[in-house]
């Protein structure tokens, strides 16, 4: 694992846009596994303004995203399909039907996992995974004590997740309850991963999960074991290190 220092959130965002950026210039029709969620936003912004001074083409670019809300339509403003489109995808050169989001509005769950993890294998799996950090180590919507060989699949989201993310709807009650999401299996198989995290809160669960041991109960304790990861931080993340 490689772990670059970062000064701040602004240089985070920098440095882990070099990395997606450089993959993209190495391999112009690669496969980008996205994240949403507040910490990759200066990332994606960085991506937008390098790609508006030319120096970026997305235009053979394929992208799969993590995960998205199960029952929230792409109209919604707290799906993560509206999310990318704002943050990224509305303002770069990549063709709409290279993005590829799980489809929050199949009600079927076994159909549309299924559905998901065929469309990666199509691609040829993931050139490089973009991932963020939860406070309870979770990566996607994977939640701590998930078993680690679960491919696509629909989860509950726990109560920490709902009230976490609760500040962005009207109530806790509007807050879907599951999730559509890459399994830990999934993620393992990106042949590169990129993961970022900032702040002072985070600083806990980055010694956790990359300097304990390797456990279910932190889900992202398991990136240990790849073989070719880049966590990029700012020092307040890392300064439990």
């Amino acid at each position: 694992m490689r772990i670059y220092h970062a000064k701040d959130y602004a240089d985070m965002s920098r440095k882990a846009a070099n990395i997606v950026s450089a993959q993209v210039i190495m391999k112009p029709n690669c496969v980008l596994g996205l994240a949403t969620g507040s910490t990759p936003i200066g990332l994606y912004k960085q991506l937008v303004e390098w790609f508006k001074k030319g120096d970026l083409d997305f235009s053979e670019v394929m992208t799969v995203n993590l995960d998205e809300y199960k029952g929230l339509s792409r109209e919604n403003d707290q799906s993560y399909y509206y999310f990318m489109h704002q943050n990224l995808f509305d303002q770069v050169n990549i063709p709409v039907e290279n993005t590829h989001l799980p489809n929050g509005m199949e009600p079927d769950s076994q159909k549309e996992c299924k559905r998901y993890t065929e469309l990666i294998q199509s691609l040829g799996g993931v050139d490089l995974q973009l991932l963020g950090i939860g406070h309870n180590g979770h990566i996607g919507f994977n939640e701590p004590g998930e078993s680690f060989d679960k491919q696509v699949h629909c989860v509950d989201l726990t109560e920490s997740t709902i009230e976490a993310n609760k500040r962005f709807f009207a109530s806790a009650d509007d807050v879907p309850k599951q999730a559509y999401t890459m399994g830990i299996k999934t993620i393992m198989q990106a042949k590169k991963i990129l993961i970022i995290a900032s702040g002072e809160d985070k600083a806990e669960i980055v010694h956790k999960a990359f300097f304990g041991p390797i456990t279910p109960q932190v889900p992202a304790s398991v990136l240990q074991l790849h073989n070719d990861v880049t966590l990029v931080a700012d020092e307040a993340a890392l300064s439990s290190l």
